[in-house]
């Protein structure tokens, strides 16, 4: 086998190295900076150069190589190469040969070009490892465009009744994906301290995101009336959301789509919008691959593993310590 799942993580015998593993290694290739798939504790990192300062911003003073898109490196007797997941900005499949055999792992990845991460890129293997955190025919997601609009109608109605629109989205990749399209003629925009740290790597990078103001102690909030608030999911039900008074509170999640979970977080908006694929997205990501193997990592593993097992793969399911998208813990678990 060109990839085998072993206790620290996906591991590559012929490289000998790891891709996103979970416990400390030697050499760990990472598909993008999201907490869950790169962690503290390896020895030397490789992540496209994008992924890199994000990385670098959470882990600290870290051996991180960065590569290219599509740039292949000879690594042992594997020959890799990274390509775009359109999940966040920087992530990455990872393309691994050996032999003229060829396996991808997909990490997480969205279909649908968000205008700000590189988009996603079918890439062509004999067995394909996917995520499947929203593997169920349930999850269909809106146009973008169509998000976008709502999102902008609840702050301009909340903004004319003189309350402040707080919505939770992850710090890196949706935070960033609702600044870029949001109407900014019709507020300020604040966030919370992690996003704001997010911003500022991403900006010293050279990816255009509109101006923001960090919310710290020091500031008065009672100077930005009708501001959108953009907070970590975890911040949205304690003392840092409360210092907003009344304000109108709403999620941009994947889980949105499913009856009741607004409820369950008492927020007045859902707003479905996720950075991994939906349903269409899954099945078309993988009939694009042309591959025969498919590995399913997290999310509705054992109900997509069937789903694809019907439809004539030869499916299976791999215990991982990935989490998808969570609407209680910040992917990145950035400090504020």
């Amino acid at each position: 086998m060109v990839l085998t799942f072993k206790p620290e993580g996906i591991y590559c015998p012929a490289g000998d190295f790891y891709i996103d593993p979970w416990r400390p290694v030697e050499r760990a290739l990472i598909t993008h900076g999201h907490a869950d798939h790169s962690r503290w504790g390896m020895k030397h990192y490789l992540a496209t150069e994008t992924a890199a300062p994000v990385m670098r911003h959470r882990l600290g003073d870290v051996s991180i190589e960065t590569t290219t898109y599509g740039e292949t490196r000879q690594i042992g007797g594997a020959q890799v190469s990274f390509h775009p997941a359109g999940h966040v900005p920087g992530s990455a499949q990872i393309r691994v040969e050996v032999a003229g055999e060829v396996w991808v792992a997909s990490g997480d990845y969205k279909t649908v070009d968000d205008g700000l991460s590189e988009a996603f890129e079918p890439v062509p293997c004999h067995a394909f490892i996917t995520e499947s955190t929203f593997g169920l025919p349930v999850f269909k997601w809106d146009r973008q465009e169509e998000v976008v609009a709502g999102i902008n109608s609840w702050w301009q109605s909340n903004r004319d009744l003189g309350r402040f629109s707080i919505i939770g989205a992850y710090a890196l990749g949706k935070a960033q994906r609702i600044l870029a399209h949001v109407d900014t003629s019709i507020g300020p925009i604040l966030t919370h301290g992690a996003i704001e740290n997010t911003n500022e790597v991403l900006r010293a990078q050279g990816i255009a995101l509109p101006d923001t103001i960090r919310v710290n102690q020091e500031m008065s909030v009672k100077d930005h009336p009708g501001a959108l608030v953009i907070a970590t999911p975890s911040a949205m039900n304690g003392p840092w959301a409360r210092k907003f008074g009344q304000a109108s509170t709403g999620f941009a999640s994947g889980w949105m789509a499913m009856r009741g979970v607004r409820r369950r977080r008492s927020a007045d908006r859902g707003f479905v919008m996720s950075d991994h694929a939906d349903w269409d997205g899954l099945n078309s990501a993988i009939k694009a691959t042309g591959a025969e193997r498919i590995f399913v990592t997290h999310g509705y593993t054992s109900q997509f593993t069937k789903w694809l097992s019907d439809q004539g793969y030869d499916a299976s399911v791999v215990e991982t310590e990935f989490e998808g998208e969570s609407l209680d813990t910040p992917e990145t678990e950035p400090a504020a």
